[in-house]
C-alpha cells in the first residue's frame, strides 16, 4: 500500500542522486512485473470492454487525484491514437480537494454521464477506497453496467461487487503516500493495454500501424504518409497523393481497390 515506509526509508536524505534514482528505478521495475501477474484479469477485462465498444457502448473512467488525471490521459489519447470519436472513451474525475471523499458526487457523476447496460466503467483508486470512485461503482452497478476496478491495494473495498477486479500489489512508494509513483505508473500501463487491446481487436490499428490516427498536424500527417507508404510499398511522395485524394484517412487508402 502506498501509505506503507520504504524499508529504506532512513537512507533517503543521504543518497548521492545516482543511488537515488537507482533504488527509484529498481521499485518502478518491480512495478512493471507486477502487472504481469494479473494478466489474466487484464485480458477478461479486454474481451468484455470490446464486445460492448463493439455493440456500440462506451468506456468511462472514474477516478479521482492522481488516478483521475492518469485516466484523463489515457482516454484523451484514444481519438488520435486510433480514430475513435470523443465520447467512445471518457473519463470522469474528481480533482478539487475533498471531493474524492463525497460519495454522493461519484454517483452523480456517473448519473450524468448516461450509463447503460450496454457500457463498461472502470474505476481508478490506488489505495482502493477513494469514495468518489465507490461511489460512481454503485451507481453503475445499479444500472447494470459492467464494472471494472484497478487498485494497487488487494483486498480493498472496491475490488468487492464489481464484475473484474484488477489487483495490483507495488508495494510501499519511495516516498510514503506518492501515488504518482508505481501506483501512478501502474495504473497507466493497464490502462494503456486495455484500450491498445481493445482497438486492436477492433480493427483500429492494422499490422501494429496506427491506421486510425488523426492527421490534424504536421507530425501526424508525416505518420499517416509513413504508414501507407510502408503498408502500400509507395514512396512517401505517392503516399501524401493518396492521402489528399482520401481527405487524410488512411484506412480508406488501404481499403481502396487495387490499381490495375
Amino acid at each position: 500500500m502506498s501509505e506503507e515506509v520504504h524499508p529504506r526509508a532512513a537512507e533517503l536524505d543521504d543518497l548521492d542522486a545516482l543511488a537515488l534514482v537507482s533504488l527509484m528505478h529498481s521499485e518502478d521495475v518491480r512495478a512493471v512485473e507486477a502487472v504481469g501477474t494479473r494478466l489474466g484479469e487484464i485480458a477478461h477485462a479486454v474481451e468484455a470492454v470490446t464486445d460492448r465498444v463493439r455493440a456500440g457502448g462506451r468506456l468511462h473512467y472514474f477516478g479521482a487525484g492522481t488516478s483521475g488525471m492518469v485516466a484523463a490521459m489515457d482516454a484523451a489519447e484514444c481519438p488520435a491514437t486510433f480514430g475513435v470519436r470523443a465520447d467512445v472513451v471518457q473519463a470522469h474525475t474528481a480533482l478539487e480537494p475533498g471531493q474524492e471523499d463525497d460519495r454522493g458526487l461519484g454517483q452523480e457523476a456517473a448519473r450524468s454521464a448516461g450509463l447503460r447496460p450496454g457500457d463498461a466503467v472502470v474505476g481508478v483508486s490506488a489505495s482502493g477506497r477513494t469514495a468518489y470512485v465507490l461511489g460512481a461503482l454503485e451507481e453503475a452497478t445499479a444500472r447494470g453496467t459492467l464494472t471494472i476496478a484497478i487498485t494497487c491495494n488487494p483486498l480493498a473495498r472496491m475490488a468487492r461487487g464489481v464484475d473484474i477486479a484488477i489487483e495490483i500489489a507495488t508495494g510501499p512508494e519511495v516516498i510514503a503516500g506518492s501515488t504518482r509513483l508505481k501506483a501512478g505508473t501502474v495504473q497507466k500501463l493497464v490502462l494503456n493495454t486495455l484500450t491498445t487491446a481493445v482497438f486492436t481487436r477492433l480493427g483500429h490499428t492494422h499490422r501494429g500501424r496506427m491506421v486510425g490516427v488523426v492527421a490534424g498536424n504536421a507530425k501526424l500527417r508525416a505518420r499517416a504518409a509513413r504508414i501507407v507508404a510502408d503498408l502500400e510499398g509507395v514512396s512517401v511522395e505517392e503516399a501524401r497523393r493518396l492521402l489528399d485524394d482520401a481527405g487524410g484517412d488512411v484506412r480508406a487508402v488501404l481499403a481502396r481497390a487495387p490499381r490495375t
